[in-house]
């Protein structure tokens, strides 16, 4: 697993950094469709909080690139829907 630390020294928040960071990843063919890693993996490989995690992915779900299921997990939206 990449060590992919935020940082805290930054005036951007975490969780905007992360946000960027999976959408880069997301854009560069890592996840073309499916899960993404699970919000625990995802803390673990950037050494941040639940919350930050998750607010990470709203930010993502309100831009369209990724949908949630409860329960089930947080997935790339297909690109040919766009």
């Amino acid at each position: 697993m990449t060590d992919r630390r935020i940082d805290v020294r930054s005036p951007v928040p975490a969780y905007q950094q992360l946000a960027d960071s999976l959408r880069q990843r997301i854009g560069a063919g890592e996840w073309p469709t499916g899960p993404l890693p699970s919000i625990e993996h995802l803390q673990g490989e950037y050494g941040i909080g639940r919350d930050t995690v998750m607010r990470a992915i709203k930010i993502l779900a309100d831009e369209g690139i990724v949908y949630t299921i409860p329960r089930r997990g947080t997935y790339v939206t297909r690109k040919d829907h766009e």
